[in-house]
């Protein structure tokens, strides 16, 4: 057996074992990474740790610390709160306003991660207060992240582009930046209609004080109680770490004198502290979009800078970084590191390239992108596969245009995955939620996508020969 086979072979049993045995699937995959590296791919450990994505354990601790101390002195929910005014009360409406900004931000040239890190805490929280589905807010970031990711300046249309015309290939970059654009916006839709969107434009306008989870929030809605443990997340504004238990969101929101200062007329109030936290806010955006620094540390940075002002919230904050998930994203990423050293990726890229049938080698080539990219870099793994489709694009039986936009599509749209960079943010920036519920659903929703859209973009773009 060949020694690429063997650690896809490890790879099924990890994920076999942390199923059946609830054993975590991120310490699994180290130790898998460990003996695979060691005994089949003659690896130090200095090779195994080249996997290792220090700049995704960066981005997951500081952005995961810093809305963390943001929840603790009631940030999230003032931002709630304006988001519902800006609405006029139609929550309906934030899970596409989450959409939308997340898909101007990577449009106008911020890497897909960095938007997602910005938008999800904020879409999250809110998702908590007024029973949303987290599945359908996170994924909404995230569709959103890569229906604008394509852009003539965006990062990935850039290198897209960039790669397609060093290979010589007929490109089209508005083609390119269309074929996302619509591909998201459809499964966009799709999720609205099926994860509660008609429900929620059922339950009408509500006040920015009502809740989601019980009291004020199921009067407006009036449907009852939310679902079982999202009722916490409306008291975050209390000063109180999430998921304490107390009174009812309701009455927090309404009475005056509470840790929020919230009233039922104005709903919470600025304080010093909220008012550095939106300030360290503005000044992630800022140094992110406009400097190009690094999303984790200027988090940390931040997240420090907010701690050493007011120490108790920090002392709460610390708690809700989400480890567990950390442990996870960064054990699986590492063993696919391990994966790209040995050559087995390169190695699956090749055997199906050498295929005679264009049309089998082309949806064979969008499989490979999707499967690989829900586990490690989406930009990579196109500029691995485009350049291994020149050869039957040669041919003239494939269009370069519509084969470029499949693979783009495939390798980009699965990032709803909780391994990717965006779906581990989605994961991790959750309040109050099961995380092992939330990591299963992600993982089934993204394996339907690996199964589906590879399949029907190829349909839709490669076998008519567009381009």
């Amino acid at each position: 057996m060949s020694p690429e086979l063997i650690s896809i072979l490890v790879l099924v049993v990890v994920f076999v074992l942390a199923t059946t045995r609830s054993v975590n699937m991120g310490a699994l995959a180290f130790a898998a990474a460990f003996g695979v590296g060691t005994l089949v791919a003659d690896l130090d450990a200095d090779g195994i740790f080249a996997g290792f994505p220090g700049d995704l354990f960066v981005v997951l601790v500081g952005v995961t610390y810093l809305f963390a101390i943001a929840r603790a002195n009631g940030t999230t929910d003032w931002l709630v709160h304006a988001a519902v005014r800006l609405v006029r009360g139609r929550v309906a409406l934030i899970p596409w306003v989450m959409f939308a900004l997340t898909g101007a931000l990577t449009a106008i040239g911020a890497v897909s991660p960095a938007a997602v890190a910005i938008v999800a805490p904020v879409a999250l929280s809110f998702a908590t207060r007024y029973s949303i589905s987290p599945l359908l807010m996170g994924t909404m970031v995230v569709h959103g992240a890569q229906a604008g990711g394509f852009s003539p300046i965006s990062i990935y249309g850039s290198i897209v582009n960039g790669i397609v015309e060093r290979e010589k290939l007929p490109g089209s970059e508005v083609g390119l930046f269309l074929a996302s654009l619509v591909a998201n916006l459809l499964i966009a839709a799709v999720l609205f209609a099926v994860l509660g969107g008609r429900k929620l434009w059922a339950r009408g306008a509500v006040t920015p004080e009502d809740g989601g989870g019980s009291g004020a929030g199921a009067r407006s809605t009036g449907t009852g109680a939310g679902p079982a443990g999202t009722g916490a997340g409306a008291d975050s504004g209390t000063g109180t770490a999430p998921g304490a238990k107390g009174a009812a969101p309701a009455a927090v929101a309404v009475r005056p004198g509470r840790g929020t200062g919230g009233t039922e007329d104005t709903g919470p109030r600025l304080g010093p502290a909220r008012i550095a936290t939106l300030a360290a806010l503005v000044a992630l955006v800022v140094a992110v979009l406009g400097f190009d620094l690094d999303a984790g540390l200027s988090a940390v940075t931040l997240a420090v800078v907010l701690s050493t002002a007011w120490p108790d919230d920090s002392r709460r904050a610390v708690g809700q970084i989400a480890w567990s998930t950390v442990l996870l994203i960064c054990g699986v990423l590492t063993y696919v590191g391990v994966l790209e050293e040995m050559g087995t990726i390169t190695w699956a890229g090749e055997g199906v390239g050498g295929i005679g049938v264009p049309l089998l080698a082309a949806v064979l080539l969008c499989y490979i992108g999707a499967i690989v990219s829900a586990f490690a870099s989406s930009v990579g793994i196109m500029g691995a596969l485009i350049p291994l489709a020149v050869p039957f694009l040669a041919q003239g039986e494939i269009g370069a245009v519509g084969m470029v936009a499949a693979l783009a599509v495939s390798a980009t749209v699965v990032d709803v995955s909780p391994f990717s960079t965006n779906g581990a943010l989605v994961l991790a920036a959750a309040p109050d939620v099961d995380r092992d519920r939330f990591f299963r659903q992600l993982m089934i929703y993204g394996g339907i996508v690996v199964a589906a859209v590879p399949a029907l973009v190829w349909l839709v773009l490669v076998v008519p020969g567009l381009g």
